[in-house]
């Protein structure tokens, strides 16, 4: 008995280290392009070709992803979204660099994440399984400001409690953002505000509304369909980045129904409804480097005419 206890033991431990190889090894580095359709635009409209990457996590060694990603230019994308956490090291911004300056002069926004704010930290894992709220722990200042200077210069728009209108290939787009709703920096008044500005001038007449944010709150969410958002685009939640094949993710690190933690789906809110998209992103924290079940990704989201 005990002899056969052992073997399962030892089998038992053979599995779970060929699961962390595998976790580790190949699929955090399985970079993956994902595509969605949406029928939203006015009748008659040509498409529009969304690019939305997240939680790059970028450290300035990774250089498999920064090439890959670099390639994505290669897609000819109408327009960028950034739903944030771009940095995972102090010195992030110096693999941030390499792969996004070839989008410079596509049309672009972005929005922060708390990545984008504080350093990685090492954390237990279990605190995920509680309260969906971060926690108030040490953090450690990042270069945020200077990713901003860096972002601003591609000449992408900073939607962190903001609205703007930007004209692309003949559409006319309002956007609308928060800054990260994980650690409380959203600020929906300031943003309803500068949404009531921008169409309060007569020359506003919007094709389409899309709403940006880091992590899927549903405070956010709601707020965004309360305000006519056609279209939702967020990250944060790296898929659950430990999921379960057949199943799916564990957690979401936030308060989205754990069946919308990644790709396409609709949000109802109060007879409303937007498509969302939440990305699985591309990156992890450097304190715990494993993806299963769930590869990195990007979307490429074509806008078509609605029927």
């Amino acid at each position: 008995m005990m002899r056969g206890l052992g073997r399962a033991i030892g089998a038992t431990a053979l599995i779970g280290a060929a699961g962390l190889f595998y976790a580790t090894l190949v699929e955090r580095l399985h970079f993956t392009l994902r595509h969605e359709t949406m029928p939203v635009l006015p009748p008659g409209s040509a498409p529009l070709r969304i690019l939305h990457i997240s939680d790059l996590h970028m450290a300035p060694w990774q250089r498999a992803k920064q090439s890959w990603v670099r390639a994505l230019a290669d897609l000819e994308p109408d327009l960028v979204v950034d739903t944030g956490d771009n940095l995972g090291h102090r010195n992030g911004i110096d693999g941030i660099r390499p792969a996004l300056d070839v989008f410079a002069g596509v049309p672009g926004v972005y929005v922060w994440g708390s990545n984008d704010y504080f350093g990685p930290q090492l954390k237990n894992p279990l605190r995920y399984f509680g309260a969906s709220h971060a926690a108030a722990t040490a953090l450690t200042p990042i270069d945020r400001e200077g990713l901003g200077r860096y972002l601003d210069g591609l000449g992408w728009v900073d939607l962190d409690n903001a609205a703007t209108v930007l004209e692309i290939n003949g559409l006319t787009i309002e956007f609308f953002g928060t800054d990260d709703a994980h650690r409380d920096y959203d600020r929906l008044d300031v943003m309803s505000a500068a949404l009531d500005d921008l169409r309060g001038e007569e020359s506003h007449a919007p094709d389409i509304r899309i709403g940006v944010t880091h992590a899927p709150y549903r405070r956010v969410l709601d707020s965004f369909v309360t305000h006519d958002a056609d279209v939702v685009l967020a990250g944060h939640t790296h898929g659950g980045q430990l999921c379960i094949p057949g199943f799916g993710a564990l957690v979401t690190n936030c308060d989205i129904p754990r069946q919308q933690v990644k790709g396409l789906s609709l949000w109802r809110h109060a007879g409303r409804v937007a498509w969302l998209h939440v990305s699985a992103g591309l990156g992890t924290s450097i304190f715990a480097p494993a993806r299963f079940a769930c590869p990195p990704e990007a979307t490429l989201i074509t806008l078509v005419a609605a029927p």
